[in-house]
């Protein structure tokens, strides 16, 4: 009887055949209610049915994600299609729908079965695929102002954190959305960064080792190791893959009206530049600058150099990655002379910009806070502090990168 609805549907509709050869299979009973054509002409699968759009798949797409366990191993959900022998023009001899199931059969007898769901998760439609997009590869961003700042600011218990799997994921989501997102109540212990990067995945490792102690230190090679104004910054410009988010434990905050933290989100004053001052939004996307790091740390010597634009976009137009950091920025600027000043009048703009207060947020972090932000994504700074008696300023530092954040926010959602 669904079969005869379909056919009633089909004529009354208007629907007719595609505009290529076809083999058709309707579904049964108790199962998918549509059909499975194959188009010769396009060298498409169509799925169709009665409350959807049609699903096209192309044969050598079908062919090349073959379920089967001669085509793919499930426990390590790899394809193991010997790609030099696999054959771009294979066909298909026949289709039909069994169950849930599209079933083909291949001209070189093979025979693959695919679910009618996993077939629709992969659908080449647009706005399936930009579902998938902005659920399962990257969360959409939310930009804030200093005006919006305490309406999106989350706090999370450090021990909550640690113990509870949906209150480590609505952390990593709060981060991935806003940029943004405190730790609190946490023990005032040196491992403490550790503990809380390994409930994610692993500390990063730069040349300033695993976790760093930033602590007023005489005769340092790191601005941040004084107690002097500390201008916004991204941290590690001059890396290739530079650490994804920065995590600053508090363990000792200073008496003294000094300390604070400053946080800009550099995505809502890159959205106004591109806006209001386009031409200036391009220059900071096309100059590309040098950035360098030249010290050492305990004993070990380095020398580091990046070359990329303060403003990175990746082929789709959107950012991918700040680099700020006026220590960080070598004299060397391998640009064509007629493109500097016209970069340094984009670079006031945005400076200006991110250091106002309509964008720069101030936050003295309280002892046993944990500030996690993005790194890629927001700069940050310090005011200057006096340490006076036992009042030392002392914060831990450690770094996560975004690879892992994002493989573990999968995990848990799935979960």
């Amino acid at each position: 009887r669904k079969v005869s609805r379909y056919l009633q549907w089909a004529q009354s509709s208007g629907t007719g055949p595609l505009d290529c050869r076809r083999t058709l299979c309707f579904g049964s009973l108790g199962a998918w209610a549509g059909e499975a054509e194959l188009c010769k002409e396009s060298d498409e699968v169509v799925l169709r049915t009665k409350d959807a759009d049609d699903l096209r798949f192309p044969f050598v797409w079908l062919r090349d994600n073959c379920q089967c366990s001669a085509c793919f191993h499930q426990d390590s959900q790899s394809r193991t299609i010997d790609l030099e022998s696999f054959d771009i023009n294979s066909k298909p001899k026949l289709v039909k729908v069994v169950g849930n199931k599209i079933h083909i059969t291949w001209l070189d007898g093979h025979i693959s079965d695919y679910d009618f769901e996993w077939l629709k998760e992969r659908s080449f439609q647009s706005h399936s695929q930009e579902s998938w997009l902005t659920s399962m590869y990257r969360l959409p961003r939310k930009t804030w102002t200093a005006q919006s700042f305490n309406k999106i600011l989350t706090r999370y218990k450090f021990s909550d954190v640690l113990k509870s799997d949906a209150v480590l994921y609505n952390w990593l989501v709060s981060l991935a959305t806003y940029g943004v997102s405190i730790v609190e109540d946490a023990p005032a212990e040196s491992t403490t960064v550790r503990q809380l990067a390994e409930r994610v995945a692993f500390i990063r490792r730069t040349h300033y080792g695993e976790e760093f102690s930033v602590r007023a230190k005489p005769g340092t090679t790191n601005v941040a190791y004084l107690s002097a104004n500390l201008q916004l910054h991204t941290d590690l410009p001059y890396y290739n893959y530079k650490p994804g988010v920065n995590l600053l434990h508090c363990l000792v905050q200073t008496e003294s009206d000094g300390g604070s933290n400053l946080l800009t989100d550099s995505l809502a004053v890159a959205d106004w530049l591109k806006t209001d001052f386009n031409s200036s939004y391009q220059a900071l996307t096309q100059t590309v600058v040098d950035w360098n790091d030249i010290g050492q740390e305990d004993g070990n010597y380095f020398h580091s150099i990046h070359r990329a634009p303060v403003i990175c976009e990746d082929r789709f137009g959107e950012i991918e990655r700040i680099n700020f950091s006026q220590p960080q920025r070598d004299s060397h600027f391998n640009v064509p002379l007629d493109k500097v000043k016209l970069w340094y009048k984009a670079m006031d703009k945005f400076t200006k910009a991110i250091m106002s207060n309509d964008y720069c947020v101030t936050y003295k972090m309280a002892e046993g806070e944990i500030l996690t932000f993005d790194n890629i994504r927001l700069v940050h700074g310090r005011k200057k502090y006096d340490d006076s008696g036992n009042s030392i300023r002392h914060v831990i530092g450690g770094y996560l990168d975004w690879d892992e954040i994002w493989s573990r926010i999968r995990v848990l959602k799935n979960v």
